[in-house]
């Protein structure tokens, strides 16, 4: 699947939909309730679910089982983006009804970097078999270590990227509307000034960054196809945004997700590990991920927390 039109095609349109949902059903900033997000969470699922279809169709079953075993991984791995994004908008204390903006310039630039990084993964893979390994213990020390942490540290105040853009150029300490760069209020000639909203995205991008380089060694391990895993990363990072909307007030009581997601990481890993020996059917892979996590889920529906975690202002959207 390496014909330019076909990556042509598909991205323009991704960028007819990214244009649709910004200047159309986002163009007014508001506040997005938890009904809307779960219906554009089910309009984008059902996007990638008619896609596999089409991989199906035109080029067929194996292809169409790894793009699903690529997807629900991304899906997967992306929870951990969102228990971040619930903590940096706290902590911000970003206005809800602009947390949609800074999603969806934080998922545009994540699509940009992630293309990168597939096309350097793919590189690296056709031409040094080697890398094969190091992808494949990359992902077992990355599942051992999600394993055995006990709870998210994440300290956005301590991010060296926030360090650098206070030392790079001056930054508002107040929002202004849904602006990323305002008029300095006390800079002589009206120098330009970072806004707050503007720091938020920078941590979110950086974020996805240190997320992807986990997620796309996994993919590569169910398929070695550069547009399936490229397109898969894009179907999962396109519905995001929604999905925030929806679990972020529910993130903390998926306790088992944590050792789920560490199981697939190892497993992946192992599977990349070991494909010089035994090369695993896409069918048996795809369902060992799905027991993985849907085990984990139901887990942590069965046992859930005890205790009440104190929810963070601003970072979730209220119910209908």
């Amino acid at each position: 699947m390496d014909q330019p039109w076909l990556w042509i095609t598909f991205n323009l349109a991704v960028v007819v939909l990214l244009a649709l949902d910004l200047f159309v059903f986002h163009r007014v900033a508001h506040e997005v309730r938890k009904r809307e997000a779960a219906i554009w969470s089910v309009i984008w699922i059902a996007l990638a679910l008619v896609f596999a279809a089409g991989v199906y169709v035109f080029s067929g079953r194996e292809l169409a089982l790894e793009f699903l075993a690529g997807y629900i991984i991304e899906k997967s791995l992306s929870i951990d983006n969102i228990f971040v994004f619930v903590l940096v908008f706290g902590f911000f204390q970003v206005p809800v009804r602009y947390q949609h903006r800074v999603l969806f310039w934080g998922i545009l630039g994540a699509l940009v970097m992630r293309g990168a990084m597939i096309a350097a993964g793919a590189y690296l893979l056709a031409h040094f078999h080697w890398v094969l390994y190091v992808f494949g213990a990359f992902l077992v020390i990355t599942g051992v270590r999600i394993a055995a942490q006990k709870e998210h540290a994440v300290h956005p105040e301590s991010n060296p990227v926030l360090r650098v853009l206070r030392r790079a150029i001056p930054v508002t300490s107040t929002y202004h509307g849904q602006a990323f760069f305002v008029r300095h209020p006390q800079g002589a000639g009206g120098r330009v000034a970072a806004t707050p909203l503007f720091v938020v995205l920078a941590l979110v991008e950086t974020t996805d960054l240190v997320f992807a380089l986990d997620s796309i060694p996994a993919v590569f391990a169910v398929t070695r196809e550069p547009f399936i895993v490229y397109t898969s990363n894009v179907f999962a990072i396109l519905g995001l945004r929604a999905l925030y909307f929806v679990v972020a007030g529910l993130i903390r009581q998926l306790r088992y997700l944590q050792v789920g997601l560490a199981i697939v990481l190892i497993f992946v890993g192992v599977k990349m590990l070991a494909a010089d020996l035994y090369d695993m059917p896409i069918g048996l892979s795809l369902a060992t991920i799905v027991v993985v996590l849907g085990a984990s889920a139901l887990a942590s529906w069965i046992w859930p927390k005890v205790e009440e975690e104190p929810a963070l202002n601003g970072a979730v959207a209220a119910d209908d």
